[in-house]
């Protein structure tokens, strides 16, 4: 499985799979799945760097003190909206905002995705940012900027 980082804003990031044969209804509710399950998880703010305690223990948790005020002072790290997960042919895309949510997001689910390959579907390809010239992203409202007084110009 190949991953590769193209242009990337963190607030408005597509997410592209294509996979080696074209998967079945039950395959693309995985993904749907693994792809939602991530979300919600950033959504709650789960990828958070600033707090990854018990992380930085080490290999010895017995009797760990976890320490609240630690984790109440870390900045919130969210991941604020989702698209649809989208299929068409080997290719899959989803579009997300990351929101404040860390990197340590990305490769949680890169590490989700390599497991997926290897257990049940073989992908080809995982694609973070940009386009993909075979299936252009649609432009969305907030992509256009709007200037009212070069169109009150225009009317006169």
């Amino acid at each position: 499985m190949q991953v590769e980082f193209r242009e990337f804003n963190p607030f408005d990031v597509w997410l592209w799979l294509e996979f080696e044969t074209v998967p079945s209804n039950a395959e693309q509710q995985y993904v749907e799945e693994i792809l939602n399950s991530w979300f919600f998880m950033g959504k709650l703010g789960g990828f958070n760097a600033e707090n990854l305690q018990i992380q930085e223990e080490g290999l010895e948790l017995s009797y760990m003190p976890y320490q609240d005020d630690r984790a109440d002072n870390a900045l919130q790290a969210l991941m604020h909206n989702m698209g649809e997960v989208e299929f068409q042919g080997l290719w899959s895309r989803c579009w997300f905002d990351l929101g404040t949510s860390d990197a340590i997001a990305l490769d949680v689910l890169l590490n989700a995705f390599r497991q997926f390959d290897q257990d049940y579907v073989r992908i080809s390809k995982i694609y973070l940012g940009g386009e993909n010239a075979d299936w252009p992203v649609p432009a969305r409202p907030s992509d256009t900027f709007f200037d009212a007084d070069a169109d009150a110009i225009a009317d006169r």
